[in-house]
């Protein structure tokens, strides 16, 4: 029995389980908001790109509705009536990308 003014002195290695436990106790909450950080960093990087996709699709969609305008029959009569051709529909050929 220890008497009423005696302090118990700890083994090393249990100071070294109450340090690590100690260290624990701190680092899990730093990486859980690092964590949280890097996972919302990416969330934004990734509305970003939605939105860079988003455009760009708009963008086609514009550029694919102009190659249909200049695609279409009246404008090639058009054209070949400016430049003197005479128009024979064999001849003519649409090319796809699809």
């Amino acid at each position: 029995m220890a008497k009423k003014g005696q302090k118990i002195k700890l083994l090393k290695g249990e100071k070294f389980m109450y340090g690590l436990l100690i260290c624990l106790l701190l680092a899990i909450p730093m990486f859980n908001v690092y964590t949280s950080s890097l996972l919302s960093e990416t969330n934004n990087e990734v509305e970003k790109i939605k939105d860079n996709i988003e455009s760009q699709e708009l963008v086609n969609q514009s550029l694919s509705m102009q190659v249909d305008e200049l695609a279409s029959l009246e404008n090639i009569q058009k054209i070949a009536e400016e430049y003197g051709l005479s128009y024979v529909n064999g001849n003519i050929k649409i090319i796809t990308t699809e």
